[in-house]
């Protein structure tokens, strides 16, 4: 089947899915201790943030990938080009409702909007203003959009030629001009968003970290996604050799998480700065089953799952695994905001007991991350109903269809099962 249909009955799911997170929403309005309705826009935020960057992260694979004459994930790429479709509306207007937020002082998440003596604050107020704030929000999520929609339009404009590499150069001169842009503008964006929660703190791996967080979540949610279609009879030339490779990003790209936790820990307490150190000193002492259950999460489950080749082939077990892994980062998320911005709501007062919301997530926190993964995939089928799901003139789709990862034992003859 060349074409997708988005039926009714998901539809719906995903309709329920949203009206959850509606509900949870208007629900936080009226359960928030702390008032400003603090525990609406942190969790807005949260979750805008969170899957704006995964589509973010998913249109930078491909760009990456374009330019470097890589073709492998060729028979599934409609699927990524309708991931980071959401970039392409939903995004902007759930970044776009952020910024009228903090420009009109409605969400009070960061501490630098009212700096009053603090010297720090006032120091750095060049950066972390509402000005800046609201131009880069929408200027860099506008310039991400921009260059999604160029890129699946020229992809789609392909299948409409004779294929060959004449008309993909196109597509190569585009990804690379974009990748750059990414690369900068991803870590600006991630130090105004989420770093900014905690004003007096900086880290220079966070960019990286808080990077690599999104990606590895867009690729479990491509695997997540990829088997669900699989089962749906769509994507037949995706075969156990593409599997495995996505099983293989997940795999490595937590570990490389892992790194980047544990040297952005390490240096920092080895240094034993003060305004850095309190940052991991809160978090482990008054957060530790959030702090110690990330890693549980996202570095010991998936390390251990996902070890062996052989179980990056069992679908099964690397959806497991992929599940853990998209919640877990979700989690990272929580972790990397929630304490900083009830910090600010407290006005730098330590919280005498658990505060729901912030604490750890409860049930409104996990409904409201049901109603934005309803937004997401709802997108996402949306625009997949709406273009072949074989890029049928892609010079690659025939290396890609041929695909073969090629490592001995039993595995690849299961994988030659896979690919017959």
């Amino acid at each position: 089947m060349n074409n997708f249909t988005f039926e009714s009955k998901q539809k719906m799911l995903f309709g329920g899915m949203m009206g959850v997170g509606v509900l949870c929403l208007i629900l936080s309005l009226f359960m928030d201790d702390l008032g400003h309705q603090t525990r609406f826009w942190s969790n807005f935020m949260h979750n805008s943030i969170f899957f704006t960057g995964i589509a973010a992260m998913v249109l930078f694979f491909v760009a990456a990938s374009v330019t470097a004459w890589g073709g492998w994930y060729t028979v599934f790429k409609r699927l990524w080009e309708s991931m980071y479709s959401f970039l392409l509306g939903p995004a902007l207007i759930l970044v776009g409702i952020m910024v009228v937020a903090v420009y009109g002082d409605f969400a009070h998440v960061y501490h630098w909007m009212h700096p009053g003596d603090d010297e720090i604050l006032i120091h750095k107020s060049s950066f972390l203003n509402k000005n800046w704030y609201a131009i880069a929000s929408v200027v860099i999520v506008g310039a991400w959009a921009f260059f999604g929609n160029k890129l699946r339009s020229l992809s789609l404009a392909e299948d409409n030629g004779n294929g060959g590499f004449a008309f993909h150069n196109k597509i190569r001169v585009w990804s690379a001009a974009f990748l750059p842009i990414l690369g900068f503008s991803s870590a600006a964006i991630i130090w105004q968003w989420v770093m900014s929660v905690d004003a007096h703190w900086y880290s220079t791996l966070f960019a990286w970290y808080s990077g690599a967080s999104w990606f590895v979540s867009g690729m479990a949610l491509t695997v997540i996604l990829l088997i669900y279609f699989q089962g749906k009879g769509y994507f037949a030339k995706v075969t156990g050799e593409h599997i495995h490779d996505l099983g293989k990003l997940v795999f490595a790209f937590s570990i490389f998480w892992t790194y980047l936790w544990f040297s952005q820990f390490m240096l920092i307490w080895y240094a034993n700065v003060g305004e850095e150190t309190i940052y991991f000193y809160e978090r482990m002492n008054d957060y530790p089953v959030l702090f110690f259950g990330n890693l549980i999460l996202n570095f010991i489950t998936p390390f251990f799952v996902l070890m062996r080749n052989d179980t990056k082939r069992k679908r099964g077990t690397l959806l497991f695994a992929s599940c853990v892994v998209l919640f877990g980062h979700w989690i990272d998320y929580f972790l990397m905001l929630k304490p900083g911005i009830l910090h600010t709501a407290l006005h730098g007062e330590h919280a005498s007991g658990a505060v729901a919301g912030f604490s750890l997530p409860g049930l409104i926190e996990v409904g409201t991350f049901i109603g934005f993964l309803g937004l997401f995939l709802f997108m996402t089928f949306r625009r997949l109903s709406k273009m072949p799901l074989e890029a049928k003139n892609d010079p690659y789709l025939d290396e890609s269809a041929h695909h073969h990862v090629g490592y001995g034992g039993a595995a690849m003859h299961h994988g030659a099962h896979d690919h017959h």
